[in-house]
Formats: C-alpha cells, structure tokens, sequence
C-alpha cells in the first residue's frame, strides 16, 4: 500500500501500485488533463511511471520550470519525427534542451532550406494535433543495438555503443515512430501546442570537427501562444540590437578572418573602452586595489602547479623557445600570486587587492566565436584580494558594493544571485570547501539578498557567486564574480607572517565585475542598441554649421567643448543642415549643436537631441552646466528621468 506525499504535505493512500497519471486523477479531472510528467522523490519521472512504495510525489504541469523543459524535450521528439516522415534517409542524432528552446541533430544528404523548415513546422503540427499517444520502452543493449541498426541509425548505434554496460536503455515511441532517450516526455503530442522552428545551422557531430557535419535545427516551444508569441518579439528585438550589426553600422570594431575570435578595435570602439576603463581603474583605487601587469606569455610549469593545466590545458595556446614549453596566459590568478610571494609580506599587508585589466587567450572552438561576445583574446577587469579567513566575509560584503554602484552606473540595477558549491573535480579539502561555501552564502544574507544555489557549478578550486544582469528586453546575462580559493596559494608558495609570527597561508578571493571588456561592451551595444548614455557615448556631440559664415564660432564651440574634457566634432561640410542632423542622429550622437547666425550673435548654440527633443538656445556655460550634470548621473538617469 504505497502512500503518497503531495507538496502540501497531505497524504493519498492506494492499495496497489499506481501511475503518477492515476495520482493526478485522483486528486482532480483538472490536474489530470494538465499533467505533464512527475517528481518522484526527486527524480522527473513520466505520467505513466508506477510508485511501487512511499514517495513524495509532485505533478509537474506547464506552469513548472520542469514542465517547460519536458514540453521543450518532447517538441524536439516532434520536430524529429516529422523532419522523418518528410524526408527518408535523414537520420536523427542528438536533441537536447537549450536556453529558450531545444535543437536536433540530422544527417542527411542535402542541405535544408527554409521552405523545409516550413514543412517540417506544418507536418509538427498535423502530428501534435492527432495526438499520438507517447510510451516509453525499456531494452536490452543487444535489443536497442539492434532496433536501430534496423532503422539505418547508425549514430543512434554510436550512442548505444558509447553507454556504460549495464545501463539500463529506454526508447519512446510516438505511434511507428521511436528514438533512443532517457526522457521523460509528455504522455501524448497533443501536449504540444506552441512551438516555432526558427533555424538551421552546421554542427560537427560530438562538437569534433574531424567528425561529420549534421545540420542542426533550432527551435523553441511554450506552454502557451501568448508566450511563444512574447518570445518571438523578444528575438526579433534582439536581433535588431545584435551587437554585430550596430558596432559595424557605429564604426566601433570589426573582425575577420586572418584573426579569428580576435578583435580589431576603431577609434569610436577604443574611445568607449577607454571610458570604461578608465572609470573602473579610478573605481578600483578609490577602494584600495593596486594596479599591476603581469606576463603575456608564462613557462608552462606555471600552469601545472596551478593545477589550470590539467583543467584547462586543451584550451591553452603554447608554444616552444628554447625547449622550453610556454603557454599564453588563460587568466591572471597564478600570476597575480607571484607578485604576492615577492619577499615576506605580514598579516598587517593584509588584504591586499591587485587588480590587473589583463589581457587573456583561450583557444575557443572557432564555432562557438561570436562577435565580440565569444572570443580568443580578451580582457578581464581581474582583481585578487589576499586575505585572512577572518576577512572573507567583510572582503565579500565590500566587493557586493562594489558592484551594485558598478551595475548602476552602466544601467543595470535588477542582478540575479547564484551561489555555486563544490564540483565532483575539485582541488583542497572538505573542510575548507566548508568554510569558503559558509563565507559566501553569510555574505549574501548579510546583505539581504535574494539567491539560489547552483550545486557542484564552482570552480575546481572555490565555490563562487555569479552575478547576473538583465537587460532592457529581459536577457540575462552572467557577468560578475567572486571566487573563494583555499587551495591555489598554497600550490603555489603563497605565505604571510601572522600575528603570532608563524608562516600562514593566505586566502585568495578572485574577483571580477565585468568580466571579459569585449563581452560587457557587446552587452551595452545590445542594452542600449547603441544609444549609450552621455557617459559613455563615444561621441559625445556634434556641432554644426548652417553656412560657412558660422564656421569661426563651431570651431571656438568644439575646441572649448574639448578643454572641458567632452568627446566633440564640428561638421563644416557643404551640406543642408537636415541632412547632418539626420547622419548624426543614425549614429546615435547624443547632442547636436547646430549654429547659425542668431546663435553667433549671442554666442549660443541650437541643442537638439538624438531623440528630437529641441531643448533651445543654449550659451556655452550653460551648456557645459547641462553635459555635467548628465555625464555626473552616468546611466542612472534611465531610471531617475
């Protein structure tokens, strides 16, 4: 007589075993008909999985993060099983859930198009709306091993060669139609309603490009039309503010080829990192961090007894001098630690923080390379605080400050907190996983603040906070973080002379804000689409003449503007003042001056906004007074206007 705990708390009690499917039918017709799948204790289970003894058991609908994957796994079922009833000889390979969506997998023999992507879409939706009833179906190694070499699924039979012996081997079957899949899935296809194939791309099969190239389709899938439909906009949102696309249209950076997953960087582009750079240089001194610069390219020995080599060694670039191995610096940390050990430091040093805006390689697949957002070179805003154990917590709780005055003067105020613990591959003892773990989540509590727990998504040698930011259009985006690490100093010789004069290792907190300069900026682009605050604005303003009789007082405007330290241009070409106005607002200036012969006279200039706002006749003090004010708010104006 299994009986059953509900998420309440209340109780269900039946006499034989019974199916999550028939639980949800004894609760309510309602729950019945909305079921998706099941937890049972802890593990997602299908509708059709029989509880045998005592479980907690909650019914998973579409209104749970666990059913929206489950809708999201079976529609890339359903994308399979229609792309194979349109076009024999395709075979299927892998098709797993992704942010937002879901994509498979296939071989087949030509290209698909978007007239097959059409096709594929209607025939999904004549299969959902039969509602085909969906099973699953355990077999042997031997049985399945069989089945799909039956079926000309050869990758499948790769899958199934490459499972561990022993392991169990479940298949779903939607009417003739079947595939390999742990699962679970939805009871039948009718569960499926709002979907949208949105492309198809190439894809090496097992990410090895010495492997076969398949195609890979994208798609996504919501509980509902009104949120396939909501996200649909945001994509269509997002693409018209692709970084790509506005950094070449604002003359900002550009890559290619001869320098893959490299940036090269225009004057607009390096005016707008220097501004950031600048500003997180003075932000960093303000609070006690010491600048400093390290090795591009370090022995490789370095790397080993940081232990990044065994974790990290396939991604690094190296190279051989002189029979001796080097590698291009991934990241800053065992650096920064060699700047530390340079003579005997005491506990009255501590903490100590070395920022380095330092300058990175990792050897990316080149199809993961995207834009300025995914690179080889970048820089990181790095910093490391050595510390006491007794510091962790204050060092944290300043750092978290740090950054949410950081966050708000680029604009981003709403921060999501995440909390990651011990991987299964770590370095250092339980204990001090304990302690660093313990430090991290009081910190967050200290400060109230909402977080969630990643378990075992640390790093090999620290668990650590992530911060993410949203931006305008409600992309999340993972951009800070603070590391605490027990273990790295120690591998690496790192001492201090504590209090009672004995020789103590430090903690090492490793710390960034932005992270990569390259991504951060590429979020920007996209937060702002390139409409950045006065701030940041590589061009701050423009001014401009009517005829070449106002030319004397543009040039006096623009050179007084550019003493006070403002980014300006004149634009005295032969042309109509409508048509500059218009240029300039499409590169998104901020400001256009326009200067005819009222404004000589008086000494003032026409402002207009980037937006059309006319804000009058300004005279130059008055108008340095207005830029002050709005460069002093930085992004915070966004939400203050």
């Amino acid at each position: 007589m299994p009986t059953i705990t509900l998420p309440d708390g209340s109780q269900r009690q039946f006499d034989h075993a019974v199916t999550v499917a028939e639980v949800a039918a004894n609760i309510g017709a309602g729950l019945a008909k909305a079921a998706l799948a099941g937890r049972v204790d802890d593990c997602l289970v299908d509708t059709s999985y029989r509880i045998e003894r005592d479980a907690r058991l909650a019914i998973i609908t579409d209104r749970d993060a666990d059913g929206l994957e489950v809708i999201r796994h079976s529609t890339a079922h359903l994308l399979a099983m229609a792309a194979q009833s349109l076009f024999p000889g395709l075979q299927v390979t892998i098709g797993p859930v992704i942010e937002d969506g879901f994509y498979y997998d296939f071989a087949y023999e030509r290209p698909l198009t978007p007239e097959d992507l059409g096709a594929i879409e209607q025939r999904m939706e004549e299969l959902a709306k039969q509602d085909v009833p969906v099973q699953r179906e355990v077999m042997s190694r031997e049985q399945a091993m069989e089945t799909f070499k039956a079926l000309g699924e050869h990758y499948k039979v790769e899958i199934i060669q490459d499972l561990p012996a022993g392991e169990e081997i479940s298949v779903y079957r939607q009417g003739d139609w079947m595939d390999l899949c742990r699962g679970p899935h939805v009871p039948s296809t009718g569960k499926l309603k709002s979907f949208k194939l949105t492309k198809v791309a190439g894809a090496y099969w097992r990410g090895d490009s010495k492997n076969a190239m398949l195609q890979r389709v994208y798609g996504t899938a919501w509980p509902d039309k009104k949120q396939l439909t909501a996200y649909l906009t945001r994509i269509e949102e997002a693409e018209k503010r692709d970084h790509r696309r506005i950094g070449k249209k604002l003359d900002l950076f550009h890559t290619q080829e001869e320098a893959p997953g490299m940036v090269f960087w225009h004057p607009k582009g390096w005016a707008l990192w220097q501004v950031i750079e600048q500003y997180m240089r003075a932000e960093q001194r303000r609070r006690g961090y010491q600048e400093i610069r390290t090795p591009q390219v370090v022995d490789f020995t370095l790397w080993q007894k940081s232990g990044h080599a065994d974790k990290f060694g396939k991604d690094m670039f190296s190279l051989q001098v002189e029979e001796r191995d080097f590698a291009v610096k991934p990241m800053n940390c065992p650096c920064h630690v060699q700047v530390f050990n340079q003579g005997l430091r005491s506990y009255r040093d501590l903490p100590l923080r070395l920022a380095e805006f330092g300058s990175c390689h990792r050897n990316e697949p080149s199809g993961s390379l995207h834009g300025i957002m995914r690179v080889r070179g970048f820089t990181q805003d790095d910093a490391h605080i050595f510390c006491t154990e007794e510091s962790i917590q204050p060092e944290v709780s300043d750092f978290i400050d740090f950054l949410h005055d950081v966050y708000a003067d680029f604009g981003f105020t709403d921060i999501i907190y995440r909390l990651s613990t011990r991987p299964e591959n770590r370095v250092g003892s339980d204990a001090s996983w304990d302690k660093a773990e313990q430090a991290l989540a009081q910190a967050l509590d200290a400060k109230g603040l909402p977080w969630q727990e990643l378990p075992g998504e640390g790093a090999f040698y620290g668990p650590k906070i992530e911060f993410s930011l949203k931006d305008c259009i409600g992309r999340v985006w993972q951009v800070g973080t603070i590391q605490v690490d027990f273990s790295m100093p120690g591998r690496l010789e790192a001492q201090y002379v504590a209090e009672d004069s004995s020789r103590k290792v430090p903690v090492m907190l490793h710390r960034a804000i932005l992270g990569s300069f390259e991504r951060f900026i590429g979020i920007l682009i996209e937060h702002y689409e390139g409409n950045f605050p006065l701030w940041l604005s590589p061009l701050q303003a423009v001014v401009m003449n009517i005829t070449d009789k106002q030319a004397p007082w543009v040039t006096q405007v623009e050179e007084s503007l550019k003493n006070k330290g403002f980014r300006v241009e004149s634009d005295l070409r032969n042309e109509k003042i409508g048509f500059k106005i218009r240029e300039h607002t499409i590169q998104r200036v901020p400001y256009l001056l326009v200067v005819g012969d009222k404004e000589v006279e008086t000494c003032t200039v026409s402002v207009r906004t980037r937006t059309g706002e006319d804000l009058g006749s300004m005279s130059l003090d008055g108008l340095l007074a207005h830029l002050d004010r709005e460069v002093a708010r930085r992004g915070r104006f966004v939400s203050e206007d």
